[in-house]
């Protein structure tokens, strides 16, 4: 999938999932936390197996669900990341990305 095509709406979408993932996270509920992040990293994939090949290194490793949980947190952070940086001025100032979540990426650059 080309990159250009990312959407304002797929941005917002995987924001959302990415939220909810967080909440759920932050209260403990890790087995749909890490469906939350999963989702979010599924909205315009630019690896079609990467969700996958994740899963089987997580069931491989015999992880903890709160690791596993974090693991997915972090590929759809770093997924979502890239969906912005896609947008063009004009469509990043159509999306409201969380305040906290761009004080992260600003640290990863």
């Amino acid at each position: 999938m080309s990159e250009s095509s990312v959407t304002v709406e797929e941005v917002r979408e995987s924001q959302e999932y990415l939220k909810t993932g967080m909440s759920q996270s932050e209260g403990k509920n890790f087995q749909e936390a890490s469906e939350a992040f999963k989702q979010s990293a599924s909205v315009h994939p630019f690896d079609e197996n990467h969700i996958s090949e994740l899963e089987k290194k997580l069931k491989a490793g015999a992880f903890k669900k709160q690791q596993e949980c974090m693991a997915y947190m972090g590929c759809a952070a770093v997924h979502l990341k890239k969906l912005v940086a896609t947008l063009s001025d004009e469509q990043k100032a159509e999306v409201p990305v969380d305040e906290q979540l761009l004080s992260i990426f600003k640290d990863w650059d």
